[in-house]
């Protein structure tokens, strides 16, 4: 089936990625071949907006899935937010699109997913593991940590003159949330259906978070420093600042990870895929502070 002609599917369409992949998706395929799908469709007007067609179903229906996937070629598995109920939720999906035998099915994984000693890695690579007994055609997207992670860090660090973390010197290969959306589309798009591949994304240029934070206070116009915490500390303070202590623990346990390389990598598989340099990280944090 010539590409044009293809019925593409994407999960967790309203989030912050699933709606950048969807707005791409639209402009490089014919909108009335795309279905998104969401779990509030009041939450979807301006994905219905772009002429796609929106199905209802989320993670936990494994019917509504198989309904939603009805007469669909390729699909992304965008990974569910419910960290600890990711890996059932997910073989729901596997489930459907095995029912409506897609050609391809996309998944987003996390970077060096089989090897990465960050907690968030073993859900995404017990995922990758379903997929593959699937036998379904299958593409994994092993995305890093996108530069907007680190950015929402910077009002907080402006306001007490410090950037607080676990990372050290260990470096971030960050790459902006749109960058990672251009690379599934480029996977689902493809001419030669990529089966069978596993992508490692992850941005062209490294940091570390003093140089995050020099950078926020440059651009500022206030000092801010990086002040390096052991993990607990960091989590304890995420705490503080309010964020759910499930959530605290997972964000302190990748920075701890990032200090030993975890979110470091030097592979070029995604400027490949989108056919250009990643957005620089210096770009992302500036459009964000200084709009």
């Amino acid at each position: 089936m010539a590409s044009e002609n293809l019925r593409i599917l994407v999960t967790g369409a309203t989030g912050e990625l699933g709606r950048l992949v969807v707005a791409r998706l639209a402009e490089a395929h014919d909108p009335a071949r795309i279905v998104a799908v969401v779990r509030d469709p009041s939450k979807a007007k301006g994905l219905a907006a772009l002429g796609v067609e929106v199905r209802v179903a989320n993670y936990d229906d494994p019917a509504a899935l198989k309904a939603a996937f009805a007469g669909v070629d390729r699909a992304l598995l965008i990974s569910s937010s419910e960290v600890g109920r990711r890996v059932e939720q997910h073989r729901n999906v596997i489930g459907a699109a095995k029912a409506a035998n897609v050609g391809l099915l996309a998944y987003t994984s996390l970077l060096g997913a089989d090897t990465s000693q960050l907690a968030l890695a073993a859900e995404h690579l017990a995922t990758e593991q379903a997929i593959a007994a699937s036998r379904l055609p299958y593409a994994v997207l092993r995305n890093g940590w996108y530069t907007e992670n680190n950015v929402a860090a910077a009002p907080a660090a402006i306001e007490h003159g410090a950037l607080l973390g676990s990372a050290g010197e260990g470096r971030f290969s960050t790459a902006a949330r749109q960058d990672y959306a251009e690379a599934a589309v480029a996977v689902l798009l493809a001419d030669e259906t990529p089966a069978g591949q596993t992508f490692e994304l992850a941005g062209d240029e490294a940091f570390t978070l003093p140089e995050f934070a020099a950078e926020i206070g440059r651009l500022s116009g206030k000092p801010v420093a990086y002040r390096d915490l052991p993990e607990a500390d960091f989590r304890a303070a995420l705490e503080a600042a309010g964020l759910p202590a499930p959530f605290a623990a997972l964000l302190a346990d990748s920075d701890a990870g990032a200090s030993k390389g975890g979110l470091y990598s030097d592979r070029t598989d995604l400027s490949r895929l989108i056919g250009r340099p990643t957005t620089p990280w210096r770009r992302t944090l500036a459009q964000a502070l200084t709009g």
